[in-house]
C-alpha cells in the first residue's frame, strides 16, 4: 500500500500520518480493508528518514536521461502487475532508495522481517511453486559489482534479472527493451555509500583498532581443515567483497556471495535473512566450518565486518526537499520525450510523477485534519501548489497525445518553473505543520493507529 493511498484511507477518519524519532521510524501495519495486500503487511512507508542514495554519475554533476527514466520507471507501480499495481508497489518499496528494506513484512509471503517468497501465490500465481521459501530482500547497491543476480544467482545478467522481476515474479506487462534498459542503467548508477575506512584492495586503513586489525588477519587466514578456503577466499576484498560464485555453507543450498560493502545497514543477512547480526552470522561459520575461533576471536572478526560494512551518512530525512530533488530529477526526462512525441514515456512519467506529487501533498494535511493545529493557511497554500502542478502534468500529457507537442513543451517550461521557485517556497513555509516534522508525524500516527485498534475491536 503506498504511502498516498494510505493517507487516503487515514482521511476518512479526519487524520494524517506519524512515527519515531530517531534515524528509522517505527514501522506502520496497513489496514487490510484498505489495501489489495493481506492484513498486517508493513511496507514501512511510514519512514521519516531513509536510505541515501549515492550515484556514480553524482562525480559528473549530472545523470542522463537513460539513468532518470531507469530511476523513474523504478519507482512507477504501472511497470508490475496484478495485485502489486493494485496496491501501488513499486520496485523502490522493496528496495528503498536502492537499498533494501529490513522492515518489510508480508503475512504468507514473509517469514519474518526483511524477507520475502518471490515464487508465492500473491502476485503471480503461475509462478508459485507450492512453498514457502521467502528470500532476503538485498541492497542494490554496487549492482553492477555483484553478478549474477538472484539469491541462488542464477541469473547471469541484470538485464535478464530486472526482466524476470517484471514479468514472471510480479506478473507485470512485457517491458518495452527501453525500459529495462534504463532500470539496468539506473541500477548501475547506484553506488556503494562511501566508507573511508576502505584503502585499496579493500585493506582497511585510517584509525583502525587493534580488534579490527586482529579480526582482517583473522578473514584472510585459511580454514583450518581445508587451508584453501578462508572468508576471503569468497568475500574477495580487492572485488567488492564478492567472486561471483555460489557456495554452499551450510545454510540449505548453494547460494551466491552476498557483498560486505555498506553490509552494515543490509540486515537481516544470508539468503533467508535468518540471521540478525554479525555475532550470529560468524557463530554460524565458526559452526560449520569448525574454525576453532576463541570468544575474542569472535570479537575480532564482528570488529572487522562491522568496519568494512559501513558508510557514510546511511540515511537521509525525508524532508520536502529531498521529495522535491527526486521528482524534478524524474522529470528531466519529459524534456527528452516531449520534443520526441515518446507518448509512452511521457505517460509513463506523468503517472509516476503525478503519483509523488499527490503523496507530497498528502504530507501537508489539509484544515479538516484534526491532528495538526496551525498554519492552516499555509497548508492550504502548499497543497494548492501541489494540486497545480499535477493538473499542468495532465495538460502535458494531453497536448503530446494530441501531437500539440509545442504546447506541450510550453507547459513544461511553465511546470519547471514553478517547480524550481513557488513551490519549494511554500512548501517550506508550510513544513513545520507538516508530516516531516517528526513531533507532527507522531502525533498523527498515534492517533490513526487508535482510531484503526478501535475498529478492529468494534468487529
Amino acid at each position: 500500500m503506498s504511502f498516498y493511498r494510505f493517507c487516503i484511507a487515514a482521511a476518512a477518519f479526519g487524520l494524517v500520518v506519524v512515527s519515531s524519532h530517531g534515524r528509522v521510524a517505527k514501522a506502520f501495519p496497513v489496514d487490510g480493508d484498505q489495501t489489495a495486500l493481506p492484513v498486517s503487511t508493513e511496507l514501512n512507508e511510514d519512514a521519516i528518514d531513509r536510505p541515501r542514495e549515492v550515484f556514480r554519475s553524482d562525480i559528473s554533476g549530472s545523470k542522463s536521461y537513460l539513468v532518470n527514466l531507469g530511476n523513474l520507471a523504478f519507482s512507477s507501480p504501472s511497470i508490475l502487475g496484478g495485485v502489486a499495481q493494485q496496491a501501488n508497489m513499486s520496485c523502490g518499496t522493496c528496495h528503498v532508495n536502492g537499498a533494501g528494506n529490513a522492515k518489510f513484512f508480508m503475512p504468507r509471503m514473509s517469514t519474518r522481517p526483511g524477507n520475502f517468497d518471490t515464487t508465492g501465490p500473491l502476485f503471480n500465481p503461475k509462478a508459485d511453486n507450492g512453498v514457502l521459501d521467502p528470500v532476503r530482500i538485498p541492497s542494490l547497491r554496487g549492482a553492477r559489482y555483484l553478478a549474477p543476480y538472484g539469491a541462488d544467482g542464477r541469473m547471469a545478467s541484470l538485464h535478464d534479472f530486472v526482466r524476470n522481476v517484471i514479468v514472471n515474479e510480479f506478473a507485470g506487462p512485457e517491458p518495452s527493451p527501453v525500459i529495462v534498459d534504463a532500470i539496468v542503467a539506473y541500477l548501475q548508477d547506484v553506488d556503494f555509500l562511501p566508507n573511508p575506512s576502505l584503502g585499496p584492495g579493500g585493506r582497511l586503513i585510517g584509525k583502525i583498532s587493534d580488534a579490527e586489525r586482529r579480526g582482517e588477519a583473522l578473514f584472510a587466514k585459511p580454514f583450518p581443515h581445508d587451508p584453501g578456503m578462508s572468508c576471503a577466499g569468497c568475500h574477495v576484498p580487492s572485488g567488492a567483497f564478492v567472486d561471483h560464485r555460489q557456495h554452499d555453507v551450510g545454510s540449505g543450498g548453494l547460494f551466491k556471495t552476498p557483498t560486505l560493502r555498506n553490509a552494515d545497514f543490509n540486515a537481516p543477512y544470508f539468503h533467508d535473512g535468518r540471521f540478525d547480526s554479525y555475532d550470529q552470522v560468524v557463530a554460524h561459520f565458526d559452526s560449520v566450518f569448525a574454525l576453532g575461533l576463541t570468544a575474542q576471536d569472535r570479537k575480532d572478526l564482528v570488529a572487522y565486518l562491522t568496519a568494512v560494512g559501513d558508510g557514510t551518512q546511511p540515511y537521509e530525512h525525508e524532508g520536502a526537499a529531498a521529495s522535491l530533488k527526486e521528482i524534478n530529477d524524474f522529470a528531466t526526462v519529459l524534456g527528452t520525450a516531449i520534443p520526441a512525441g515518446d507518448k509512452d514515456v511521457v505517460g509513463l512519467a506523468v503517472e509516476t510523477i503525478g503519483g509523488e506529487l499527490r503523496e507530497l501533498t498528502e504530507q501537508y494535511p489539509d484544515r479538516k485534519n484534526t491532528s495538526v493545529s496551525g498554519g492552516g493557511e499555509e497548508r492550504v497554500n502548499a497543497r494548492g501548489a501541489l494540486k497545480e502542478v499535477v493538473l499542468l502534468l495532465r495538460r502535458i500529457e494531453i497536448a503530446v497525445g494530441d501531437g500539440r507537442t509545442a504546447e506541450a513543451a510550453a507547459d513544461y517550461r511553465n511546470y519547471r518553473y514553478l517547480m524550481a521557485a513557488a513551490v519549494p517556497s511554500l512548501l517550506a513555509g508550510a513544513e513545520q505543520w507538516s508530516l516531516f516534522n517528526p513531533a507532527v508525524h507522531d502525533q498523527h500516527y498515534m492517533a490513526l493507529r487508535q482510531v484503526l485498534q478501535s475498529r478492529r475491536v468494534a468487529r
